[in-house]
């Protein structure tokens, strides 16, 4: 095959693969392409460097060939679609070629499974290591692990990339049995804490000494698929509570299950919306960032699964009346942080303009602050909610739904 042909087949089959980038693509399914042909710019990803920048990356498969027969995914070994396969010096020289024209500033690369895992995961370092050693390639490395590969195979890779990750693939046990039998949760689990324990020692090192080795500064992240299962929302979310606990993940991703050609009757007939994917980031955020816990964004006696029309902050609010409106001007950060349409940054430059003056409703204005999302649920020296719609619950739902709400109320 030509490089641009392998190109258009490895980048389209890593497009599946969420663990770099944000989610909000318009169509991620390879149904009547024979997996021939990304939808999104072939190979180029967005995704945030460890001081938030966002960066762009060329994101592609080492190979699409897979021993493994995972049901969810279009790569598995009985799935029809066309095959390629990158040597390790294609991908320095496309890493580098891209990098030189500004079109990339880094390298996502995964694989399926070929001969084994230790070659599969041989062949993923030596391309980092080339790169890092070869070509004092400078930019930003992350390279999917395979979980049951040698130990050394995988210190290798972290000595070489910025980032490593191992996908948990499905949010339950008995998902993963069922649709993955050939994948084990207890390796993949052991594999992640192998890593972390690994990046915390590094990091004590690096403190103690400024010649210590780097081992993937950027820590290690996870990817789950949603809706190929029968797992709810709030089992999704106690399975990255857990994730974020207990082996410090620096990102848990979300990625719906997309329909894929010659699909499994053991898959769902229609795909979950991508809406329940952009939920599911945003309690991520509330979890880690806001202080909810998943009891206030998944009541076990209200629901299982987070609500499509709102977005959880609202829908909490919504649950909790009794807790608006909210006196900006006194209310402590933590109470701050549940106002819907308030997000940290916000809040942090609320509670410091206060401190010199006595805020009035056009201060969030300024702060380009929604004020429709906003103002049924605040006080502030000049503003009260005062309309019936403006305390009744289903009133106030029926008024935020009507309106389709700007981009960056998204994410508050």
């Amino acid at each position: 095959m030509e490089i641009k042909e392998k190109l258009a087949i490895l980048a389209d089959a890593a497009k599946y693969d969420a663990s770099c980038s944000s989610s909000g693509g318009t169509r991620r399914d390879s149904l009547g392409t024979g997996g021939i042909g990304s939808n999104e710019g072939m190979g180029i990803c967005h995704a945030y460097a460890p001081d938030g920048r966002c960066i762009s990356l060329l994101k592609i498969l080492l190979t699409n060939f897979c021993l493994y027969d995972c049901v969810y995914c279009v790569n598995r070994r009985s799935s029809n679609v066309v095959r390629a396969r990158f040597s390790v010096r294609e991908v320095v020289e496309l890493t580098l070629n891209f990098y030189k024209r500004n079109y990339i500033e880094g390298l996502f690369l995964s694989s399926g499974i070929i001969r084994n895992s230790d070659y599969t995961m041989e062949q993923l370092a030596l391309v980092a290591k080339t790169l890092r050693t070869q070509h004092a390639f400078r930019g930003y490395i992350h390279l999917k692990t395979i979980p049951d590969a040698a130990p050394e195979l995988i210190a290798e890779a972290g000595r070489w990339a910025d980032r490593l990750s191992i996908n948990v693939e499905l949010p339950t046990e008995t998902g993963l049995q069922r649709l993955a039998p050939e994948k084990n949760l207890r390796d993949i689990r052991a594999a992640m804490g192998s890593l972390r324990l690994a990046i915390d020692e590094n990091k004590e090192e690096s403190r103690k000494t400024a010649k210590a080795p780097r081992f993937a500064p950027a820590g290690q992240s996870t990817q789950m698929i949603v809706g190929a299962d029968a797992a709810s929302d709030r089992d999704v979310l106690e399975t990255s509570v857990n994730l974020y606990s207990n082996y410090r993940l620096r990102r848990v991703y979300y990625s719906a299950f997309s329909p894929i050609p010659d699909a499994s009757k053991a898959l769902p007939l229609v795909a979950p919306p991508l809406v329940r994917e952009h939920r599911l980031y945003q309690a991520d955020w509330l979890l880690r960032f806001y202080g909810f816990s998943i009891d206030d964004i998944t009541p076990q006696d209200v629901q299982a699964n987070l609500d499509l029309e709102v977005d959880p902050k609202t829908a909490w609010a919504l649950r909790n009346r009794e807790q608006f409106p909210v006196d900006l001007n006194t209310a402590p950060r933590e109470k701050l942080l549940r106002v819907p349409g308030l997000g940290v940054k916000t809040v942090d430059k609320l509670v410091d303009l206060r401190r010199h003056k006595r805020l009035r409703f056009e201060d969030l204005t300024r702060l380009r602050v929604s004020s429709r999302k906003v103002a049924p649920f605040v006080i502030t020296i000049d503003h009260r909610p005062r309309a019936e719609s403006d305390t009744d619950s289903a009133q106030l739902r029926n008024t935020l739904t009507a309106t389709r709400p700007r981009q960056a109320d998204l994410f508050t």
